[in-house]
């Protein structure tokens, strides 16, 4: 059952039950309580007590049904029952079904219905008697909620003093060491040149160093030598494909609207090429919230920076949209609903979904802050009817252009307004060669029809022959014509159907009447209550939010609160994911959630100081990556320790480098940068749409909208990064389905830290799938023709793979294993058996632990 369907389903617990007029009850009668005990209670128990009882984690809508006094009480809404009238009562109309759902999962049985009709007729008797009335509604001390250590302004700590001065490079190590000296540890060696190596180029770009790039570094006896590498690495295009990855994990991105019917989201990609661009050219973190809430309203100085700002907001378009729903308005609460759960989560760390329905249980965050942000966002319309059915889809915004711009598009849609009227040119052509086909058939079956009829002799066999040689050669060109009209009318369709070029992004835009939101009971847009002033969440405010103009939306003031210095939750969050990305855990391990339920930092000061430095330093990125990754603590190894296990099993004082799985685009992308096959890509649209046979139902209106699969990839997608693939909702597109298999996010939903799982069909995939086996063999063909020694393929195999030199018994193992294989094979072309040979050893490394990991 989807998540966003809870609030509305669940209105029939929800608002069961309210208060009924006092009056006089009469005595139950002996038949009456038996009748509840047997036929009410256990209904009661089985399936409301869970939600609506003692001891649940959240008593939903105010709602106690474990005795008497709950159920007369009632919860948030109106009247329930009316004893003695069982037609008036919305207890039965929900259990009905009829307009609400009680129980949610599955209507219970008719008899059980009418055993309910019946109670209540007979004046819903019931011997549960308590002084323990529903509890009263949860207030929020704002400030007590402030003395919480993620809702303190961010502080400039001092920095500590260390007994071993000798240890530190950066500031950083000395709030590492502060912590492991009083607790008797001491830090890691540090990792050897080759593993640091390679370390910090799958961290910072995702593909490891090369042959050439490992040579130069360990010939580099420079003290800047780390720093060499490390600022190639930061400027390179790579850096940026990397990093906007993980951020897009942040979004729910895809290349696809939703889940139904395959509907394409034709302009996604622009705002996955934003993020890239982004994180390549350090946009400022700050100016990054910005433009992703607000981009649409931002000033330019340009058509290219107006066009970048607008793409930016597809930050709160490109997540899973149920375009199929019927009900528009529980639509527009459910797409709001994502999109202050993404805010709530990417920059806030934050759980905000569940103060859709009530106040955060856990957390000081109540029902108007979560509406005052929904009110922004309302007053932004996301989604609009198009003429499918019941289908909507995300709105989307024609970028503005330069005049070059203007005049290569402008010709490029003459080209193809050119290639459309040679189409049909060709159609027009087809179908009057097949209507003279047509008519010359005709008179040829007329003309024998005449001859049967008229009895006459038959023509001699020479002029039958030929008459069967003419019908034959016309039937074939009819067929032929038949078939090139068939292919020739989608084709028409397809290049109509895409015949603009302007170039579009899903971007956000405000509403004609931007206005103030009512809070929704329990979620549900037909249930509105008391209307709240669009604003954010004021446990992390310093001041009142600035006044929204009128006829804006408010998003502006939402960014410039989430980028403001004084804002203590958003650097921090943004520091704590970097490190996490580096380290494989983050000084706040509970990435997603700085709540009051979720982890404390593991080093409070040293958050602050990085959160500090990276405001200081004008929100760079970049720069703090770099003094990360240049920092003793990023070098040390992670090698184990079994003294320092005995302390600190889940190194959480950071006394080595903690090992990380690749993920799954950093997995694939290594492996074709190891085979050399990895080619570069300068972005653009991942869906193959320019394929008519990709594509679906492209007609302006009907049942279905437009719809895609991938049948026919690029040429070459197979080559490119992982990123540029496209993302499909639930299916996968030929080349990705690695991601499959190694916990890639479901798109569906977000998260900052992926999950790394260990399970068979890992090892399966790694085995048989022709992903690792094609790599394989090519990377032991341009060994066999490159280098003609044994020894001088291992070497450089070593290298390729592992980045490090080959140890002698690796050497003398992985001989040993070639030898092995000589003598299995049973082909006898030397070449071949060449080829297998170290093809298979290839393989065994590229599916070893060392290559999937990063130590």
């Amino acid at each position: 059952m989807s998540m966003r369907m809870l609030p509305l389903i669940c209105i029939g617990i929800f608002t069961l039950i309210a208060t009924v007029a006092a009056e006089d009850r009469a005595v139950p009668t002996p038949e009456q309580l038996t009748f509840f005990e047997t036929k009410i209670r256990p209904v009661l128990v089985t399936h409301c007590y869970e939600c609506h009882a003692a001891g649940a984690k959240i008593i939903q809508g105010g709602l106690r049904l474990d005795h008497r006094a709950g159920l007369l009480k009632g919860g948030d809404t109106g009247a329930a029952i009316v004893t003695g009238k069982a037609e008036q009562s919305l207890l039965i109309k929900a259990m009905k079904y009829d307009g609400l759902e009680m129980p949610p999962k599955k209507k219970l049985p008719d008899a059980v219905i009418k055993d309910f009709e019946a109670w209540i007729a007979m004046g819903a008797a019931d011997p549960r008697e308590s002084d323990d009335l529903p509890a009263a509604i949860r207030t929020i001390d704002l400030e007590a909620g402030r003395k919480f250590w993620a809702f303190q302004s961010v502080t400039d700590p001092v920095v500590p003093k260390v007994k071993d001065e000798s240890w530190p490079i950066d500031a950083l190590d000395r709030f590492i060491l502060a912590r492991l000296e009083p607790a008797n540890l001491g830090p890691a060696v540090d990792a050897d040149r080759y593993t640091w190596l390679r370390r910090v180029s799958l961290d910072l770009t995702g593909l490891p160093p090369t042959p050439g790039e490992i040579d130069a570094f360990i010939r580099d006896n420079s003290p800047r030598a780390c720093e060499t590498v490390v600022d190639r690495l930061l400027s390179s295009r790579a850096y940026g494909e990397r990093w906007a990855r993980h951020w897009l994990d942040l979004t729910g991105y895809a290349d696809m609207m939703g889940t139904s019917n395959n509907v394409f989201a034709e302009h996604a990609w622009r705002y996955r090429d934003y993020l890239i661009e982004a994180f390549h050219k350090d946009k400022p973190f700050d100016r990054f919230v910005r433009e992703q809430i607000a981009g649409d309203l931002l000033p330019a100085a340009s058509p290219p920076e107006r066009a970048e700002n607008i793409t930016a907001t597809g930050f709160l378009m490109v997540g899973d949209v149920e375009i199929v729903e019927p009900d528009k308005a529980k639509m527009e609460a459910d797409h709001i609903d994502t999109q202050v759960a993404k805010i709530g989560t990417a920059f806030l760390s934050m759980t905000l979904g569940c103060v859709r329905c009530h106040d955060h249980k856990f957390d000081p965050i109540a029902l108007p802050d979560y509406y005052g942000i929904a009110g922004i966002l309302r007053s932004s319309p996301s989604t609009h009817k198009i003429p499918f059915g019941v289908w909507s889809l995300l709105n989307s915004t024609d970028l503005p252009e330069t005049p070059d711009q203007l005049a290569a598009r402008q010709q490029l849609e003459a080209e193809h307004a050119e290639k459309i009227a040679a189409m049909k040119a060709e159609r027009d052509r087809l179908e009057a060669e097949k209507k003279t086909i047509m008519e010359e058939l005709a008179l040829l079956e007329k003309a024998e029809k005449e001859i049967k009829k008229e009895g006459e002799t038959p023509p001699p066999a020479e002029q039958v022959a030929a008459h069967e040689d003419k019908k034959q050669t016309l039937t074939k060109r009819r067929d032929e014509l038949n078939e090139q009209t068939r292919k020739l009318g989608p084709a028409v369709q397809h290049a109509e159907f895409f015949s603009s070029k302007t170039p579009q992004a899903f971007a956000m835009h405000d509403g004609d009447q931007p206005a103030d939101m009512p809070i929704y009971i329990r979620g549900n847009p037909y249930s509105p209550g008391a209307v709240v002033p669009r604003g954010v969440i004021q446990v992390a405010s310093w001041d009142k939010l600035p006044a929204i103009p009128s006829g804006q939306s408010g998003r502006l003031q939402l960014a410039d609160w989430l980028a403001d210095k004084r804002n203590p939750l958003t650097p921090r969050v943004t520091v704590n994911r970097i490190w996490q990305k580096l380290f494989g855990e983050g000084l706040v391990r509970s990435v997603d959630y700085f709540g009051t339920r979720g982890e404390l930092p593991s080093h409070p000061e040293l958050l602050d100081h990085l959160a500090t430095r990276f405001m200081q330093h004008g929100w760079s990125q970049k720069r703090l990556i770099r003094s990360i990754v240049l920092s003793r603590t990023y070098r040390m190894s992670s090698t184990n320790d079994a003294a320092a296990m005995k302390v600190d099993p889940d190194n959480r004082l950071l006394w080595r480098m903690n090992r990380q799985r690749l993920d799954a685009e950093a997995l694939r992308d290594q492996l074709l940068a190891v085979s050399g096959e990895l080619k570069p890509s300068a972005g653009g649209p991942a869906l193959v749409l320019e394929e008519p046979e990709n594509c679906g139902e492209l007609r302006k209106s009907g049942v279905n909208p437009p719809n895609y699969s991938h049948r026919k990839p690029r040429a070459g997608e197979e080559y490119i990064r992982t990123i540029y693939l496209p993302v499909m909702r639930t299916n996968t597109a030929t080349h990705d389905r690695l991601r499959s298999f190694f916990d890639f996010v479901n798109p569906a939903q977000i998260a900052g830290q992926r999950s790394q799982t260990v399970v068979p069909t890992q090892s399966l995939f790694l085995l048989n799938n022709d992903l690792f086996r094609k790599r394989a063999k090519s990377l032991a063909d341009q060994l066999i023709a490159e280098l003609p020694q044994p020894e001088m393929r291992l070497n450089q195999l070593w290298l390729r793979v592992f980045n490090r030199p080959i140890t002698s018994a690796e050497r003398d193992d992985a001989l040993a294993f070639l030898t092995q294989l000589e003598t299995t094979l049973e082909t006898k072309d030397a070449a071949a058996r060449e080829s297998l040979r170290w093809q298979e050893l290839c393989h065994t490394l590229l599916a070893s632990n060392e290559f999937l990991f990063r130590i």
